[in-house]
This record gives structure tokens, C-alpha cells and sequence, in this order.
């Protein structure tokens, strides 16, 4: 096992489109959202631990859920849970966790990874993440994996990649979510892949990044390395996060640097971004329906119907596509597609009166 591959775990959303299943004390990387009897951190944990060895991965999450990073990996030092003190999007969670790695070790080679995706075919998964790592050992490219797509979907970005013969494939363009009739076009040109959202780099190729394109940021937490691992390092984090802004690392830096790769993959993978999603992936009865806990459904197809009190019983008659659920205090009834509806359902009961307590 290499000592210098690394691994950040990015478990710091809130799962807005998951909504009112994630909700903000327990977000759905938190959650066994599949019944597998784990939870997605765990699942996650649990996928890279045959290619890295435990002292060399680390969990970057909100500061207000490091209690569920130590329940949910008990394994898990410390020093190795990243504590953000404020929300400010995937370029400052990676800025963080790679200045982080590079006191440690500046020949290290980082893969960075959502914690709350779906990967099936693991043998697949591993073998490319090696093989992405072996092409970033020598610290001068930032490398993601594409997904081969098997349908146009319009929920994911895309990836168009120079068409050659080499294995790893020179980028081209981003595209975030098409609509239908582009997505069909991507599909058919045969050089688009879709964004995974996981990065392999050498530390020093991610820093040099960040430094060209996101100078201020790289600034700030160059500043704080000092006092990494120290009593200071919470102040610094805080200190650092208060003058960083609210940027992706796709539109920082990926979508700018000029030494920027994919790997085509085909495991199988979905972000578990919205209800629809679980839908596609989950076991469903004859009429195409997820059904959990205490249902009857009647005439019903297409539909994501649950209910997560043992004690209360669901009864649901003739929908098409719909997702009924009961979520403690929250019930709901709506399109299960309607993706775009979650961030105003949301915004909508912040508003409320005591609105934070169904949030």
C-alpha cells in the first residue's frame, strides 16, 4: 500500500434535495439511505480502505456534525477530522485538507471523494482510482473521473475530452446539467463523460492550482499551516474561512487550469442527489414502486412512498411518480422529479415561524 496516497472525504453538505429525510443535524451522508445497513460515510470509508492505509485518510466536515463523523467511524483519529467553521463550498473544504496533507507530506497524492455517492462494481472503482494516482504522481496534473454515461441524463455535469488513444484524456470543456436535447448530443458524440466530482492530484499540483486561480484562498490557509495540529488550528480555520468565499473547486480551478485530465470509468455510480435518484437505484416492487416501512399502496406505480415511524401507517391510492413520505415531523406529498422544487420547499419553511425545527 502506498504511504503517500491520501484521502479527503468531503462530508460537509446538507442534502437539500433530500430533504426532509436529511435534514440539517443528520444530513444524508449520515443516513443509511439505501438499507444497507450503513451509512453512506461509512459505505464510503469502507470503499477506500483495501488502496489506503487508515492514518492517511481524512473526513473534512461542518464543525456542528464532527459528533456523527466520530459515532459513525469510531476508527477514525482526531487529528484526521477536519472541522469546517462555516459552509463556503468544495475549493475551501479542499484548500483546507490539502495544505493540511502537504505539512505532512509534500510528495503526497490525494484523491478526493464525496462522501455520499453510490459506487457499485468496487474492484472497477479501486483500479481506476490506482491507476489515476499513478498518472498524478508526478505532481504537475489535476485528473477527475468521468463516468461513461448510459443515458442522457440532465441532472450532471459533463466532461468532453480530447479524443485520443492515451488512457487518461486531455479535458475539453465542463458542462453543468444540459437540457434533454443537448444531453442527447453528448451521448451520441462518444467523447463526453459525466463529472463524478471525484479528484486524483499530487498535493503540490492541487496547491500550485489553487495559488494560480484562487490566490486569495491558497493565501490565507498557506497562513494557517503553522498552526496546523497545534491548539491554534481551530482559531486559524475560523480566522481563514471568514475571508474565504463561497466557490466550488470545478469553477475555481478546474474550469480554468490548463493541465486538467479525466479518466474515463465504468463502474457503476450516481450522486444520490435527489429522490429520483434513490428511486433509479433502489429495489422496487412489479409497479415500479420503493416502498419502506408500514405501506399499503393501491393502484399506486412509479412512486417512492415511505414511512419511517413504526408506529404510523401509510395508505396511498393512484398515483403516478409521486414520493409520499412521513419524516417525524414532516409530511410529504409531491412530484418525485421535481428536483428543482427542494431548494424553495426549503427556503419556503425557513420562513416560517419556528421554521428551523422541520429543517
Amino acid at each position: 500500500m502506498d504511504n503517500n496516497l491520501y484521502v479527503v472525504l468531503m462530508a460537509g453538505g446538507v442534502g437539500v434535495r433530500f430533504w426532509p429525510y436529511s435534514r440539517n443535524r443528520q444530513p444524508k451522508q449520515f443516513l443509511d439511505v439505501l438499507g444497507m445497513g450503513k451509512t453512506l460515510l461509512q459505505a464510503t470509508w469502507e470503499r477506500f480502505r483495501p488502496i489506503c492505509q487508515p492514518s492517511n485518510i481524512y473526513v473534512v466536515t461542518h464543525e456542528e456534525h464532527v459528533h456523527l463523523v466520530r459515532e459513525q467511524l469510531p476508527q477514525l483519529p482526531e487529528e484526521q477530522i477536519l472541522a469546517e467553521p462555516m459552509r463556503k463550498n468544495t475549493a475551501a473544504c479542499i484548500a483546507y485538507a490539502s495544505y493540511r496533507i502537504e505539512r505532512v507530506n509534500p510528495n503526497a497524492v490525494v484523491v478526493v471523494s464525496p462522501a455520499d455517492h453510490l459506487i457499485l462494481n468496487e474492484k472497477e472503482f479501486e483500479k481506476n482510482i490506482l491507476r489515476a494516482a499513478e498518472a498524478a504522481q508526478d505532481q504537475d496534473k489535476l485528473i477527475t473521473l468521468g463516468i461513461t454515461p448510459t443515458r442522457p441524463e440532465t441532472g450532471y455535469g459533463y466532461i468532453q475530452y480530447h479524443a485520443d488513444k492515451s488512457l487518461l484524456k486531455k479535458v475539453k470543456t465542463f458542462t453543468e446539467k444540459p437540457q434533454l436535447a443537448l444531453a442527447k448530443k453528448f451521448l451520441e458524440s462518444g467523447d463526453f463523460v459525466w463529472n463524478s466530482g471525484i479528484f486524483v492530484w499530487g498535493v503540490k499540483a492541487v496547491i500550485a492550482a489553487l495559488k494560480e486561480h484562487l490566490t486569495e484562498m491558497a493565501d490565507v490557509f498557506e497562513e494557517c499551516q503553522t498552526r496546523f495540529n497545534t491548539p491554534f488550528e481551530k482559531q486559524a480555520v475560523a480566522q481563514a474561512y471568514a475571508q474565504c468565499k463561497s466557490i466550488s473547486i470545478d469553477y475555481g480551478v478546474m474550469e480554468k487550469a490548463t493541465n486538467v485530465y479525466v479518466l474515463p470509468a465504468s463502474f457503476t455510480w450516481s450522486d444520490l442527489g435527489s429522490w429520483g435518484s434513490i428511486h433509479d437505484v433502489s429495489a422496487k416492487d412489479k409497479d415500479n414502486n420503493l416502498i419502506n416501512g408500514r405501506v399499503l399502496n393501491y393502484e399506486s406505480r412509479n412512486c417512492i412512498l415511505k414511512a419511517s415511524s413504526p408506529d404510523k401507517l401509510l395508505v396511498v391510492h393512484g398515483l403516478n411518480g409521486y414520493l409520499v413520505g412521513e419524516f417525524g415531523n414532516v409530511i410529504i406529498v409531491c412530484e418525485k422529479d421535481r428536483e428543482d422544487l427542494f431548494r424553495q420547499f426549503v427556503n419556503d419553511v425557513k420562513a416560517l415561524k419556528n421554521g428551523n425545527d422541520f429543517l
